[in-house]
């Protein structure tokens, strides 16, 4: 399913829109709202926590990147990202949103794939996380 995903024209849209919204930091900021507020609307079951947990991570490391508190994270690592987040946030795309429960399926795929491709960004992303805490609460 992800190939079918990542060849649509859906995603090539998000692609499109990845470079011009990572160059800004308001519209990553924006982004993030989106996102927080899809996730919310949508409302997901225990059984997707991974996928939610995985999009919250995603959203922390954009709003992280977009402050200027982290930029540890590659151009093409951040491009996959914000076009992956700008896909989940379209309610038209391989899988229309509106189809009950199918509908968030090419979501879920997408962002399980990404953070597996990512995993190495995505774990030197969360050391840098727990080691900022540690710093700003010790």
């Amino acid at each position: 399913m992800v190939s079918r995903i990542l060849k649509s024209f859906f995603f090539k849209n998000a692609k499109g829109k990845a470079g011009r919204y990572a160059q800004n930091s308001t519209r990553l900021l924006e982004l993030v709202k989106e996102v927080i507020g899809k996730l919310q609307k949508v409302g997901f079951r225990d059984n997707l926590s991974e996928f939610q947990n995985g999009v919250q991570l995603l959203i922390r490391m954009v709003k992280a990147y977009a402050s200027g508190e982290y930029r540890g994270l590659p151009w093409k690592s951040l491009l996959s990202i914000v076009a992956v987040l700008i896909y989940f946030v379209s309610p038209i795309d391989l899988i229309p949103d509106f189809l009950p429960i199918i509908g968030i399926t090419d979501d879920v795929a997408l962002v399980i794939w990404l953070l597996k491709t990512l995993s190495g960004d995505v774990s030197k992303f969360s050391d840098w996380e727990k080691n900022e805490k540690t710093i700003n609460i010790g």
